[in-house]
């Protein structure tokens, strides 16, 4: 502990945190383990003292690696998109006499059906002098442009058309109420903003200020008034049918575009959308996962709705042309949800395709004439029959029930005014390689506590980059097919005292692995215990990404990087090739695997782990009592630890303590000849060695006889073998054509072969050793026997004879090699048939 210590004067940054924190860890087991009350409650003392350096460090590592990781994060498409830091003062929106409206220089790319249609970039006065002014019944004339142009109308009909951004039109319809309604969110990201009359304000100069969240951070987001005009009756932005002259929201998708790379959007989801348009927390609930609760789901959004807490939409998942035709329903589409409803015992929703011109579903909806689909704007919109407000076309009630049966997913944006605490913690994650991605070794890991426990959520968000959108705008296939290109990621939780953790098998909460940028975890934890968050991914395809961890609570937490139980570790890369992939302990071929010899020189607990770039193969390791030497075979009393059964990906085997001592590490696949590299990571409290242990043939001369088709009937060859000093010597047996011994169990024959060397002969014969530990097997990979010694004496006193013997196969299919591994020089003579 006081080694830790001294370490952070000298250290800075992430360094002197690290420091810090293993330091007061270990001030903490030492109090445990004092003898007297004094001395625990100086070490506690001291601990306590560390804590609080740990909290001014990481205080001011937030805010200069944080700060300097937004402001890296800050340019996006070629557009810098800066932190957000005051309201924008009134004179940006001013037009003095003369001076020309604002224009914004950033390029709005298209799409080719879009380009196709493009007339051009409009001012709004321009745009809408020849539409249809409102068609709510009011004498329009009566309204000057800004009551047009921005009003705060709660049943506006959005839709879209050419742009294909449903998920935003879907998040925009669903949040509706929220931007304009109780919450207000409109008044506090768009500018500018006459809060008196509550709706957004014409601005005289064209130019238009929106705080947006995103990239860890609330940030500035500057756009003109123009508008891309169609050649023809389609649009290119988000209209109002009521009001097809509603600007409000055609600004917002227009900023919320150039954020995400252009009107060429390549898709998203609308929690995603409406995380980076208004700052709510975003989540997304699987609606076909086996943990899907209904109930549970239902009374967590029906009574946050009603307080526009929360805005809920809907996302189909891939389906065919067909089904979209029989049933109505777009495939990979986001759907707005404007209403719930609760009444005689049937759960509704009141659900919108966002597309104008799209299909409504089919399915089993409720409406007040024979059960079929509301796309009449007459129709009533009330589920219990009372007469309100007419439906707007596209849209039809649902049953919960139904709603869950044919959607693929919820997502939910929840109001963060909820929690009274938030914190956020701004981080880099350098992508682990291959072979150590299969652990969590590599994963960013936080130490999670809360001296009242109770409810956290903890959103986990992915700056968006330019090199995703690249990936992105390849759309070669489904959007799911894009999706599979960017990657998934999700978050783990565990009761590890804060502790970093290797692999995901203890993991108390394991969340999806999602596609989208952000992903939430929901879950509580106990008063004053420790947790461990971390952070996975699978095929994320960009070597360096930055994110950004959000954490919503009740009370108060502490928040700090997980740190390594153990103080020291050792890693070795390897892998198994076609001389070293030699399966598991009951195959022969054992003892061909890559093997470590390992040196611990005080009594240590220890952890070693196997990680392989092959997620398909099933790994082992084992801790060998074979003082460093190479094992042959494994048997129960030499195991010192073990990782249990073969595990996809990765393995881990732990031990509470070790003694002094050199040991043999084993590194093995289910299956032999399975080709992969590996990442061997092994860790201790104490120094140690580990240095790999040479290829069985290293350093030893080779003696191979001729090769040996056995006739038909044919049991027994020897060669006699004379040497003139001591020799160190192994049997190796193999096939001459390994690619026809691999298909062996299928069309071709093959021999029971054992290969032994024997002194002696006849009544008085005894086996010096022998390959398979003397039991015939079929040489599908190499047999090998045990080391043993010869000695020149009894070479030439008793006669020593490398004897071949075969049963089981009349005919071969392929040679046998024979060949003897020695330190030493030694002559083998000719095969003689027995």
């Amino acid at each position: 502990m006081q080694a830790a210590e001294s370490l952070i004067a000298g250290s800075d940054g992430t360094d002197a945190l690290n420091h810090a924190i293993r330091a007061a860890e270990l001030y903490m087991l030492a109090a445990k383990e004092a003898s007297s009350k004094t001395t625990a409650a100086r070490l506690r003392r001291k601990c306590q003292q560390l804590i609080a350096l740990a909290e001014q460090l990481k205080g001011q590592q937030n805010r200069d690696g944080g700060s300097s990781l937004l402001q890296g994060s800050s340019r996006l498409h070629g557009n810098d998109f800066p932190p957000w830091d005051s309201e924008p003062s009134e004179s940006e929106f001013g037009l003095s006499p003369g001076e020309e409206p604002y224009t914004d220089n950033a390029a709005f790319s298209m799409s080719p059906a879009q380009t196709a249609i493009l007339d051009s970039w409009v001012r709004p006065k321009d745009l809408f002098r020849a539409t249809p002014k409102l068609n709510h019944g009011n004498d329009s004339s009566e309204l000057d442009d800004e009551a047009i142009f921005m009003a705060a109308t709660p049943n506006a009909d959005l839709t879209q058309d050419v742009t294909t951004d449903c998920s935003v039109v879907a998040g925009l319809s669903a949040a509706i109420r929220v931007l304009i309604g109780n919450q207000a969110v409109l008044a506090s990201i768009f500018y500018p903003y006459d809060h008196k009359a509550g709706r957004p304000r014409l601005s005289a100069s064209g130019k238009y200020v929106l705080r947006m969240h995103f990239n860890g951070c609330d940030r500035r987001v500057v756009i003109d008034d123009r508008l891309p005009s169609s050649q023809n009756d389609r649009t290119l932005f988000v209209v109002d049918r009521q009001n097809p002259r509603l600007l409000w929201p055609a600004l917002l998708e227009k900023a919320y575009l150039k954020v995400r790379g252009g009107y060429d959007f390549p898709g998203s989801n609308s929690s995603t959308d409406l995380w980076v348009l208004t700052g709510w927390v975003p989540e997304q609930v699987f609606l076909q996962s086996e943990d899907f609760d209904l109930d549970e789901t239902w009374a967590r959004i029906k009574s946050a709705h009603d307080s526009q807490d929360v805005v809920v939409t809907l996302g189909t998942g891939r389906t065919s042309g067909e089904e979209e035709e029989i049933l109505g329903l777009i495939g990979e589409h986001d759907y707005a949800v404007q209403d719930l409803s609760a009444t005689g015992g049937t759960r509704r929703m009141l659900i919108k395709n966002p597309w104008s011109n799209g299909p409504v579903w089919k399915g089993a909806g409720w409406s007040p004439a024979k059960h079929i689909v509301c796309s009449d704007p007459v129709s009533l919109a009330s589920p219990d029959g009372k007469a309100t407000e007419p439906l707007n076309p596209g849209s039809i009630w649902v049953s919960l029930e139904d709603v869950a049966q044919n959607f693929e997913a919820m997502y939910l944006n929840w109001n963060p005014r909820l929690f009274p605490h938030r914190q956020e913690t701004h981080f880099t994650w350098e992508l682990p390689p291959k072979n150590l991605s299969a652990s969590l070794v590599r994963n960013p890991q936080f130490s999670l506590t809360s001296s009242k426990g109770g409810l956290v959520w903890v959103l986990v968000s992915r700056h968006f980059a330019d090199a995703e959108l690249d990936i992105a705008r390849n759309k070669a296939g489904s959007m799911a097919a894009v999706s599979c290109r960017l990657g998934f990621m999700s978050i783990l939780l565990f009761d590890n005292n804060g502790h970093k953790v290797q692999t995901s098998d203890a993991a108390t909460y394991r969340g999806p692995y999602v596609d989208s940028p952000q992903t939430l975890a929901r879950f509580r934890i106990t008063p004053g215990k420790p947790y461990t968050i971390a952070v996975d991914q699978f095929e994320l395809p960009l070597p360096t990404y930055t994110f950004t961890m959000s954490i919503f609570s009740a009370h108060p937490l502490q928040v700090h990087p997980a740190m390594d139980k153990m103080s020291h570790a050792k890693e070795q890369l390897g892998e198994w090739g076609r001389r070293t992939a030699g399966g598991n302990a009951s195959r022969p071929t054992y003892f061909t695997n890559p093997q470590y010899t390992l040196k611990v020189l005080n009594s240590t607990p220890l952890s070693v782990l196997l990680s392989t770039d092959n997620r398909d193969f099933h790994v082992h390791v084992d801790v060998v009592w074979a003082q460093g030497k190479r094992v042959m075979s494994i048997r129960e009393r030499d195991l010192v630890t073990s990782s249990g059964e073969y595990r996809r990906g990765c393995a881990l085997a732990d031990a509470a303590s070790v003694d002094p001592g050199t040991y043999t590490i084993v590194c093995s696949t289910f299956e032999p000849q399975q080709f992969a590299s590996f990442a061997l990571r092994v860790s201790s409290m104490v120094p140690l060695e580990l240095t790999p242990i040479l290829p069985d043939m290293a350093g030893k001369l080779r003696f191979a006889l001729d090769p040996v088709n056995l006739a038909t009937g044919e049991e027994k060859r020897r060669a006699f073998i004379s040497l003139s000093r001591l020799a160190r010597v192994y049997i190796s047996v193999h096939t001459t054509d390994p690619s026809a011994a691999q298909q062996t169990n299928r069309t071709l024959s093959m021999p029971m072969i054992r290969a032994s060397v024997v002194r002696g002969w006849g009544p008085e014969q005894t086996t010096v050793a022998a390959t398979g530990d003397g039991d015939f097997l079929e040489p599908t990979f190499a047999l090998r026997s045990r080391e043993f010694d010869l000695e020149p004496q009894r070479s030439s006193r008793d006669g020593i004879w490398l004897l071949l013997e075969n049963i089981g196969a009349s005919d071969t299919v392929c040679g046998i090699n024979c060949e003897l591994y020695s330190d030493s020089e030694v002559v083998l003579g000719h095969w003689e048939t027995l």
